[in-house]
């Protein structure tokens, strides 16, 4: 596959120093109302490119999303990817592994979702939470049942095999694209107290999410050294000011959209033969 991720503001250089700590976290001056009515725009293109996606038959799209607790992961897939026909559309969700998939190598459970040609996935969390959530917390290296003690170079070991696989599937015509969503401590702590103070929200708090805040530098660090060592031209990293939803949402559905672009995919041509045969089916129709 020939793609190769556009210059952009927010994109994570490959290989470069990337202080995730000081990545911005509020998007810049605008108005609510016009990244509303941008999003709807881009929304609206969105299921368009999926239709061509689809028709094309040569490519699959899939979209990674990482993100401390509270960053809005699960609204932005619900409100930028509304339009697109579910049926050429798969979420999966990663959660902590099942005993038989803690069995096998570290990404072998992503393979089994990943997406079909002509078809988009979204991995609400992903394959990276080996290099985040596994590196900031020891036991879940521990549960691995690992053949070894894990050596010192485990994460430089993880980031090498994931930027490998990430190749790979480009390589066979999988479309990657990286979103994460920067949230801001202050910002983290106010849509808690929301989901505390409102009864509606409260099925979404977990008191987990105050361990994961207490450990907020190291979780930090681990993106730090995470998203450089994996973006890539063909599967970037962007990192998205995640404290107004609105702008988050419409610079996903922008990107998104931008590299549909790019990868012009389109309805196929149809030859002369084909169209003899389409006009021979209209004469038996109309004569009908």
């Amino acid at each position: 596959m020939t793609f190769t991720a556009a210059p952009h503001e927010l994109l994570v250089p490959p290989d470069a120093p990337f202080d995730a700590a000081a990545a911005p976290t509020e998007p810049p001056p605008g108005k609510k109302d016009e990244w509303q009515d941008a999003l709807a725009a881009e929304r609206e293109q969105l299921g368009d490119w999926q239709h061509k996606l689809y028709a094309d038959g040569r490519y699959a799209l899939l979209l990674v999303f990482q993100a401390l607790d509270t960053a809005g992961k699960d609204g932005t897939i619900r409100r930028v990817f509304t339009g697109v026909n579910p049926t050429g559309l798969h979420v999966h969700s990663f959660s902590r592994p099942t005993a038989e998939e803690a069995a096998h190598d570290f990404l072998w459970r992503a393979t089994r979702y990943l997406p079909q040609r002509g078809h988009m996935a979204i991995f609400n969390r992903s394959y990276y939470e080996e290099v985040l959530a596994v590196r900031v917390e020891p036991k879940y290296v521990e549960a691995q049942r690992q053949p070894n003690p894990p050596p010192a170079r485990i994460w430089q070991e993880r980031l090498r095999a994931i930027a490998d696989y990430e190749r790979h599937l480009s390589e066979q015509g999988t479309l990657i694209l990286k979103f994460w969503l920067n949230v801001s401590a202050e910002e983290q702590r106010k849509r808690l107290l929301e989901r505390i103070g409102e009864p509606s929200k409260n099925w979404k708090f977990d008191i987990r999410d105050l361990e994961q805040r207490a450990k907020r530098a190291a979780y930090l660090a681990a993106y730090a050294q995470a998203l450089p060592a994996t973006s890539r031209p063909w599967a970037p990293w962007y990192a998205i000011p995640a404290d107004d939803k609105h702008y988050l949402r419409w610079q996903v559905a922008n990107i998104v959209n931008a590299a549909f672009a790019a990868l012009n995919v389109d309805f196929p041509a149809v030859d002369d033969d084909a169209l003899a045969e389409l006009e021979a089916a209209r004469a038996l129709l109309e004569a009908e």
